[in-house]
């Protein structure tokens, strides 16, 4: 939905950020691929060509017979940091509702209107009036366009004064502002927010830890984004709708709604080739092959694959999603064939193993030092007044480890950068990075990779490492000039940031 800049500044906390990618955090049991019938090396052939392929992957896991059998985080990203889900979060507001339905708070037939009377405009159209919960699951409210929620000062209201032209049950229209509004049913039913809600029900059972969600001026959770969760988290959602709502022997949602909400209730295409033209359930997507998922702009997935009794969870940050799962069809959908144990293959896995060890989003190019470095380092740039709020700039390339300060009028913010790998800390300072959710992150945990590419230009790569968003800058310096541009991906409008020029003071 709505962008937003993120803009500079902070004190960097620094510290390592490397966990051993094989730690389980009292999450799913582990195994080996072979144990559960998967062969090492097919998995292996999956992540190189995901990692040549593939502009920027962030994490994987793969979960076969309720066992994590492989798992990476492509450095700087790791595997206890918590990940922006984007439209993923609509599959967890999707099991709010059905736990609420269960509870007996509302029917899924109940009139939408119905809930906040307050807000209903004076003379609802007859459409309106027939919308009803069923029609906000599966995304067909009888809107032609969703409705700008953002800068409204009533959500709800600003949701039901919008045109209904069609018959709520016929048309599809994928919806963000509909989960919200389911959103706010749940909490106009039981009191509490969505979030609050999914803790004791959802959250604590499945030991999801120090989940966020964002909440809009009414202090009503998005429904429809901003929830923030790591990846075994991912997984572990796909694993409880697999098993029918089942967690550690207890019903933690009841069956009959997993099964419901993904299955088909919505069919929205004809393309046999498009995993976005198989159908929609309750805030799930169906996919190719007989398999549902969550998934969430810029390439979140929750994918779930019945027949294989697997779940894949993937973050990342691309612009073709489509190009991910056609990977997972193509290397691991046929891994997943067999059921039956195979025989061990030690090397193999050794193998996978290293790999996943040691993945990490590719590093800025260039050389660790160049003839203009000591003398360009410790150089004040002072910029014109600019929309990203820079003040100055100064690089440090005689310590230790080299790094990039950052002035604004909040004050500076110092960012430790890695040659051939990545330094990482706290800052806001990502080059005008980004969301288009109302996740801020004023202090967000960063990775930072440089390097000369020329003697006169260092390159610098900033990655934002609970999101899916990275920038890559060059400076280029003449005499006491450095000339500044800088590309952000992903991005959904114009990825190229405006060129900066400061003078050295």
């Amino acid at each position: 939905m709505q962008r937003i800049l993120s803009v500079l500044l902070v004190t960097l906390l620094v510290g390592a950020h490397s966990p051993d990618p094989t730690r389980t955090r009292n999450g799913l049991p582990r195994s080996t691929p072979e144990a559960e019938g998967v062969s090492s090396r097919a998995i292996l052939d999956f992540i190189e060509a995901a990692d040549a392929e593939i502009d920027a992957m962030n994490s994987f896991m793969l979960v076969r017979h309720g066992k994590v059998i492989a798992e990476g985080w492509w450095s700087p990203y790791n595997a206890e940091s918590p990940h922006v889900l984007y439209s993923l979060s609509k599959s967890f507001t999707s099991t709010a509702v059905g736990l609420a339905i269960s509870e007996g708070r509302f029917s899924k037939y109940d009139p939408v209107i119905g809930f906040f009377p307050d807000d209903v405009p004076a003379n609802p159209s007859d459409n309106l009036k027939a919308m009803r919960v069923h029609d906000l699951l599966r995304m067909s409210a009888g809107h032609e366009d969703e409705v700008a929620l953002q800068g409204q000062e009533n959500w709800i209201r600003a949701f039901l004064a919008h045109p209904v032209p069609h018959i709520p049950g016929t048309h599809f229209k994928y919806n963000t502002p509909a989960t919200f509004m389911l959103s706010a049913i749940v909490q106009e039913t039981t009191g509490q927010t969505v979030f609050d809600y999914l803790k004791p029900r959802l959250f604590e059972p499945l030991d999801i830890q120090e989940p966020v969600w964002d909440t809009n001026p009414q202090g009503i959770s998005l429904g429809g984004y901003g929830l923030n969760v790591r990846t075994e988290d991912i997984a572990k959602l796909g694993q409880l709708y697999l098993q029918k709502g089942q967690w550690n022997g207890k019903q933690i949602i009841p069956a009959e709604w997993a099964e419901a909400a993904t299955r088909l209730q919505t069919s929205n295409g004809g393309s046999p080739t498009s995993d976005w033209h198989q159908g929609y359930g309750y805030q799930f997507w169906r996919s190719r092959h007989n398999t549902y998922r969550g998934d969430g702009a810029f390439g979140q997935y929750c994918m779930v694959i019945p027949e294989h009794d697997a779940v894949i969870a993937i973050t990342s940050g691309v612009r073709d999603m489509q190009q991910v799962m056609n990977l997972v069809w193509d290397k691991l959908l046929p891994a997943l064939a067999g059921e039956a144990a195979l025989p061990e293959a030690p090397a193999a896995h050794e193998a996978l193993t290293a790999r996943l060890a040691s993945l990490q989003v590719k590093p800025a190019p260039g050389q660790p030092t160049s003839k203009l470095a000591r003398r360009v380092s410790g150089k004040r740039f002072v910029f014109p007044e600019n929309d990203q709020g820079v003040t100055s700039m100064t690089f440090d390339f005689r310590s230790k480890t080299p790094s990039l300060t950052v002035e604004t009028g909040a004050g500076e913010s110092r960012i430790p950068i890695g040659y051939g790998t990545w330094a990482t800390g706290r800052s806001s300072y990502a080059n005008g990075i980004e969301s288009f959710t109302s996740v801020h992150m004023p202090d967000a945990p960063v990775g930072a990779s440089g390097g000369w590419s020329a003697d006169d230009t260092f390159e610098l790569k900033l990655v934002v490492y609970e999101s899916p968003f990275y920038t890559s800058m060059t400076f280029r310096f003449d005499g006491d000039t450095v000339t500044v541009d800088g590309i952000r991906n992903p991005s959904r409008g114009e990825r190229a940031s405006p060129q900066l020029v400061g003078t050295a003071k």
